[in-house]
């Protein structure tokens, strides 16, 4: 039988949750699991896998939340059976490093995305680079936004980004709102691509960056790549899996 640990969120669902699943299973040490068990919504799995990735173990997660798009459908039955069935995804995040005002560095993992919002009135203006080369020498609009295979089913398609394969080893970068160039709708790239973003304006056209659910302010440049250094592994269950759900929104209607 296989160890469980877990993580729950506190939400109202996840704490009638907790109650049941404690009568039932033994919490393990994270050291001494087999599985992470996470019991939330998609934020709090997002928070959770990049805060426990480096045991190397597999993430089930059980939707106590709202959309639920990286986690199984709520269960308190047939955990185990569950777990043992479930097939395993491996994402491999982006590594983004920010520079902001008074040369401040932070470095983040992104599972979904990364997006740059204009922080006042004024539009954001930015330079785009890919690798050496200059995709857009001057980007005006409300921002612009990157993701991969996982996020783009998120906000990148909010935004009228692509939605990209599991498995298609792409990335994809949306402008958000863009003025110029007005007709730009962004660019599918390799994820062996290294992306630099740089606010053009720093004083009069201030510019937020969003990793995910952490937000930075006044950012002067972004770096960001896939980092295929870094595994995600995420169970899911064969009627559940990110393949089955993106494929679902690709072949999605407009409603």
């Amino acid at each position: 039988m296989k160890k469980l640990n877990f993580i729950i969120d506190k939400t109202n669902k996840a704490k009638v949750f907790k109650k049941i699943i404690f009568k039932k299973y033994k919490n393990y040490s994270i050291s001494k699991c087999d599985v992470i068990v996470v019991a939330g919504g998609d934020g709090f799995m997002l928070k959770t896998v990049k805060k426990l990735y480096k045991y190397n173990k597999p993430f089930y997660g059980i939707n106590c939340g709202s959309i639920g798009f990286l986690l199984n459908k709520y269960i308190n039955k047939n955990l185990i059976k569950k777990i043992d069935k479930a097939k395993t995804t491996i994402i491999y995040p982006l590594k983004v490093n920010t520079l902001s005002k008074g040369n401040i560095k932070k470095s983040f993992l992104a599972l979904n995305e990364l997006s740059l919002f204009r922080q006042s009135k004024q539009t954001a203006s930015l330079k785009l680079k890919i690798n050496n080369k200059t995709l857009i020498k001057k980007l005006i609009g409300d921002g612009v936004l990157l993701c991969t295979p996982a996020g783009s089913t998120a906000y990148n398609l909010s935004v009228d980004g692509p939605i990209l394969s599991l498995n298609s080893k792409k990335l994809a970068i949306t402008p958000i709102s863009p003025f110029r160039p007005r007709r730009w709708k962004g660019k599918i790239l390799s994820d062996k691509s290294t992306i630099h973003i740089l606010n053009l304006d720093q004083r009069k056209r201030p510019v937020a960056a969003v990793v995910d659910n952490n937000e930075i302010r006044n950012i002067l440049h972004v770096k960001a790549m896939a980092n295929k250094k870094i595994k995600f592994k995420l169970l899911f269950n064969l009627r559940e899996s990110l393949f089955k759900k993106i494929n679902s929104e690709q072949k999605r209607k407009i409603s």
